[in-house]
């Protein structure tokens, strides 16, 4: 691994980002599997003879590649890139289809008015009650996700049947959502957000807002999300359309 990640004096390339691209092909041919750690600063050092700023300048240029994340107190590591496409599905039950574990952390588990925002978007008036749920998406034992979710109260009777997934506990009153809008924009972490999901202040982050519907029509739940965008590809099917042209 060395000689792989020397850089090249005739190289005119700076030297943080040499070590950046040698790590990248490195981990792209085979080299450290994902979930895998990455080599402690001090090895680094010791394998490629470069500064500690230099191994920074490149450890940070792959973080915000999304090639690489850092778990606090635990060292660097190679991304699972997550592909979640266009199926209406849970973040617990994405997470089961690719064999890991799903934990939730509860910030808020209430019972409130909407606000003027959500009444609308639930097409409620703002006298109705609406469960009020946050929580804290967990994969692996990892915080990969932030969500704050609005239903409103009539279809969740009973805030102690939810457990890790909204979803499911809708599909036991026989109301669980059969099509959705979702809508996703790039965005920095906050501080807040940064602690909560274990990751950098001004890190990429992925917004999401998820309206869901019943079979009939009737909106049913209205989401907001904060993703890790180091670990989150959102992948769409797309279809050519018909020529407007006209010889």
């Amino acid at each position: 691994m060395r000689e792989i990640l020397a850089a090249r004096p005739d190289d005119s390339t700076p030297l943080y980002l040499q070590l950046a691209r040698n790590i990248r092909h490195h981990i792209a041919n085979g080299g450290i599997d994902p979930g895998n750690a990455l080599p402690s600063e001090r090895d680094l050092i010791e394998m490629t003879g470069l500064s500690r700023v230099t191994i920074r300048k490149g450890i940070r240029q792959l973080i915000e590649e999304g090639i690489l994340f850092r778990k606090q107190g635990s060292g660097t590591f190679v991304a699972r890139r997550i592909e979640t496409g266009s199926v209406l599905t849970g973040f617990s039950e994405d997470a089961r289809s690719r064999g890991e574990d799903t934990g939730v952390i509860w910030m808020i588990k209430t019972y409130a008015q909407p606000t003027d925002e959500e009444a609308s978007m639930l097409q409620i008036t703002g006298s109705v009650s609406v469960a009020r749920l946050g929580r804290i998406r967990l994969a692996g034992g990892e915080p990969l996700a932030i969500e704050h979710a609005v239903v409103a109260a009539e279809f969740l009777p009973n805030l102690d049947r939810i457990g890790d997934s909204l979803y499911a506990a809708l599909e036991v009153g026989g109301h669980r959502p059969t099509r959705g809008h979702q809508w996703i924009r790039g965005a920095l972490a906050t501080p807040t957000e940064a602690g909560m999901l274990s990751i950098e202040q001004n890190a990429a982050v992925l917004r999401i807002e998820r309206l869901a519907f019943l079979e009939g029509g009737r909106p049913i739940e209205f989401t907001r999300s904060t993703y890790r965008a180091d670990r989150y590809v959102f992948v769409s099917d797309l279809e050519g359309g018909q020529s407007s042209s006209k010889l």
